[in-house]
């Protein structure tokens, strides 16, 4: 029997593509699948769909959330190298072809994640930042408990002077790490540079170093600029064993002050698909 209060939540990232059914903070049941590197979104929405038709009659509301930028409904990239989709994709109307549902909400994913732990997770009520150093580097702004949409948030794609056309993302993320490992360690991924640092490799350590340098800097830019009660750190990069403490010891010798309140994610990869549930079942 369908439960009014199970909302069916789709995140869709740079690797994986992830369904869930979501009742308040719980997921009920969950399926993932590679993000296709090739083809259009509505194939993928299409072979998702496919996967999960077994759940059809058990959600009357979908939320979606995915890398890029949502506006009215449709999907844009922001960084092609994360995801190559076209321009202004009609991600809602899509989603509610296929799903049979009129009720559909999609907002960026780590926004989405910002929201999730917010409202059950690490931030628990208090205006925060939420900052995800994963495939890419995303994240969310809560402020006086609204979260704030279109292209808040956006860390990943700041920009400093001197590395024209190159963003922050290309210099902090998993695919940075992996990339800088090639010379090292020919298609090693980022968990296995960071395997590599477990077990004392100098040169494994120092990129992660490097990586937990610049997110240190953003962090105190970020308190700077907003000031949030908390700094809320999340994807598998901020949560991969020993990167926050490396965060917080490059932010030692800031006065008291300025010093960023750093919190793991508390809900760690079910924040997006419990975030978009909720903000589904608030806004439809």
């Amino acid at each position: 029997m369908r439960r009014p209060d199970t909302v069916l939540a789709l995140d869709i990232g740079g690797t994986k593509m992830l369904a869930a059914l979501v009742r308040e903070d719980a997921v009920i049941e969950a399926h993932t699948m590679p993000t296709p590197r090739g083809g259009d979104p509505e194939a993928w929405l299409a072979a998702l769909f496919t996967a999960i038709v077994g759940w059809r009659g058990r959600y009357d509301t979908v939320g979606v959330a995915v890398t890029g930028i949502v506006d009215e409904g449709c999907w844009s990239p922001l960084n092609r190298r994360t995801l190559d989709i076209p321009d202004r994709f009609p991600l809602v109307a899509s989603v509610a072809r296929l799903s049979a549902v009129d009720r559909v909400l999609a907002t960026n994913d780590a926004q989405a994640a910002a929201w999730g732990e917010y409202a059950f997770g690490a931030g628990q009520g208090h205006d925060l930042v939420f900052l995800t150093v994963s495939t890419v580097i995303g994240g969310g702004i809560v402020v006086n408990g609204r979260l704030l949409g279109g292209l808040a948030g956006h860390f990943g794609q700041f920009r400093s002077l001197g590395e024209e056309g190159r963003v922050l993302e290309d210099r902090v993320s998993g695919q940075w790490i992996a990339a800088q490992a090639a010379p090292h360690k020919p298609d090693a991924t980022a968990r296995d540079v960071f395997a590599a640092a477990a077990a004392g490799q100098g040169w494994a350590e120092a990129v992660i170093r490097a990586s937990a340098r610049e997110t240190a800097l953003l962090c105190g830019n970020i308190q700077l600029a907003l000031d949030p009660a908390r700094i809320v750190i999340g994807g598998g990069i901020g949560l991969a064993p020993g990167y926050l403490q490396s965060v917080r010891r490059d932010l030692q010798g800031l006065p008291p002050r300025l010093t960023p309140q750093l919190h793991p994610a508390a809900l760690a990869e079910k924040a997006g698909v419990v975030g978009i549930a909720d903000l589904a079942r608030r806004r439809t």
